[in-house]
């Protein structure tokens, strides 16, 4: 391990190399870059990088560890940020030609987070066209015929690709959990509100997340400690004790986890490979996994969600629609028109029933599961760049702002990553990730 090449460090492993002195920040940058350079023609993760400026970052953050001054847990660990995040020293054009060249005025949140930990902001990765289904430059860095994903496919891209080893993105529907699996990363969309948004371009105030995207469960943890917490530009977010991540990562489960297999409707949709490996999954699991039928109250859901998203990305995408609907694709333009005719008492209705549902899963969790066990895509990447595949078996725990992580433990017959999603309870994100290590190891 001595000798593994930087770029191939998982954050953790290189935080703590940085920290002993036995690797510099300019070091782990320049190596990223060297990768970058190597696989960005074929890759395309990214929208905006700057060498000299992510290698002044890494020499600074040097410095500082050389001088004594108190150095965050994130100290030199270069991080993408999906560009639809606000950056006051890149620009930040969220995936449209309309808001080509914009400069933010001030760090989003969770950047300015990122740097009082010590990160390297090394570059924006590529998102979809406002963080919609138009996919953007990016391929996916296992075969480049098939997509990467979205809308957070640079982030996630990168990832797989040894360029950096965290990277943020953001999901509506399915955008990290997907792009993660089709790209073999480690995922994380947090509990709703957890993350701060401000500063992030906004689709819906209802279903925005943050995401994470990482190489090793301790990465998530890692990232996510930094993150975490409230923000007062962020209504969700709320004032709360730091979350010890990476302690709660680390104990032993006090019994063996109890999983809910949860098919969902849109089952049958998935392709024979998921169900070939699920099936084999739940076998292995044996008596820690139980099939359960989706409650009645969420079978509606998907239509629930697509109601909200459709009715908030209209009002919030309202300025871009006025300085140039033409520029916009026909998909993006077809969304806001729809969410424009969307009745007030639909959309309050709606509202009204997620906390019921909300409900069933918080008893479901408190009376036998610890996590549910669901694919996060219909099966490995699609060939095409054209789309950036379904976020049908994301969609449902988007809406009810319930933790899920994707881990890169399965393949397909074509080779390509097959992804599995645990969903956890609302506000209990440590205690998911703890049994994502216990599946991790379970399955070796």
């Amino acid at each position: 391990m001595a000798d593994e090449h930087p770029a191939q460090l998982t954050a953790t492993e290189a935080a703590r190399r940085i920290a002993q002195g036995r690797l510099t920040a300019e070091e782990l940058v320049s190596a990223c870059l060297e990768r970058i350079r190597q696989l960005e023609p074929a890759v395309q993760a990214w929208q905006f990088l700057d060498e000299e400026h992510a290698l002044s970052q890494a020499r600074s953050a040097d410095e500082r560890r050389r001088s004594g001054e108190p150095v965050g847990g994130l100290c030199g660990i270069p991080v993408g940020v999906k560009d639809i995040i606000d950056t006051a020293d890149m620009p930040t054009e969220n995936g449209t030609v309309l808001d080509k060249g914009r400069m933010p005025r001030a760090d989003a949140a969770v950047v300015a987070r990122l740097r009082a930990a010590g990160g390297v902001i090394m570059g924006k990765t590529v998102s979809t066209e406002c963080a919609y289904f138009t996919p953007g430059k990016t391929r996916n860095p296992h075969n480049p015929e098939h997509t990467p994903g979205g809308s957070s496919s640079g982030s996630a891209a990168a990832v797989a690709a040894h360029m950096v080893p965290l990277a943020l993105g953001s999901q509506t529907a399915g955008s990290v959990i997907r792009p993660g699996a089709f790209c073999g990363a480690y995922a994380m969309k947090p509990t709703h509100g957890l993350i701060p948004r401000t500063g992030v371009l906004q689709l819906s105030r209802t279903l925005d997340h943050i995401g994470l995207f990482a190489r090793s469960l301790d990465d998530i943890a890692l990232l996510a400690t930094e993150l975490a917490g409230y923000d007062p530009g962020d209504p969700d977010t709320r004032p709360r004790a730091r979350i010890p991540f990476t302690a709660v990562l680390n104990e032993a489960p006090p019994v063996e986890p109890m999983f809910a297999f949860i098919k969902t409707p849109h089952w049958a949709r998935s392709d024979a490979d998921t169900k070939e490996a699920y099936a084999e999954l739940v076998q292995t699991l044996g008596d820690r996994v139980e099939e359960v039928e989706l409650f009645a109250s969420a079978t509606d859901a998907w239509d629930w969600q697509r109601t909200i998203m459709e009715a908030e990305m209209a009002a919030n995408l309202e300025p871009l629609w006025s300085r140039g609907r033409e520029r916009l694709s026909e998909r993006l333009r077809g969304l806001i028109e729809r969410g424009t005719e969307t009745r007030a008492l639909d959309y309050q209705r709606i509202l009204g029933r997620l906390p019921g549902v909300i409900e069933s899963f918080d008893e479901l969790f408190t009376e036998r599961y610890d996590a549910i066990l669901t694919p996060p895509a219909l099966g490995t990447a699609p060939k095409g760049l054209a789309a950036t595949g379904d976020p049908v078996f994301c969609v449902l725990w988007t809406l009810l702002g319930m933790p899920a992580v994707t881990l890169p433990l399965m393949q397909g017959a074509n080779g390509l990553p097959l992804g599995v999603q645990l969903v956890g309870r609302r506000n209990f994100d440590a205690r998911l990730l703890r049994t994502a290590r216990w599946l991790e190891r379970k399955l070796g």
